[in-house]
């Protein structure tokens, strides 16, 4: 969960959809399917489980796009909010 929504109040349906819109939007330019998401999403945690617990349920993956300034161009990233109970011994 990124800091700025704790402070934000629960998310209004409209925004909500547009959203996932968006994240629809992205994945189709970079060719990446719900499915590759999800199974990049559990590989992910495949390797980070070795070696921390998480709160899987506040995970959150995401595709989404940033401003290159170098090259004024939109560039694709994949960021994770990985919440961390505890580190394995």
């Amino acid at each position: 969960m990124e800091l700025n929504q704790f402070f934000k109040k629960k998310a209004h349906a409209g925004n909500v959809a547009k959203d996932r819109l968006k994240l629809v939007l992205i994945h189709d330019r970079i060719n990446c399917s719900p499915e590759l998401l999800e199974m990049m999403k559990a590989d992910l945690m495949a390797v980070i489980s070795k070696y921390i617990e998480v709160d899987v349920d506040e995970l959150n993956i995401q595709i989404s796009t940033l401003v290159d300034e170098e090259y004024a161009e939109k560039v694709p990233v994949l960021s994770a909010n990985i919440p961390i109970k505890r580190l394995k011994s």
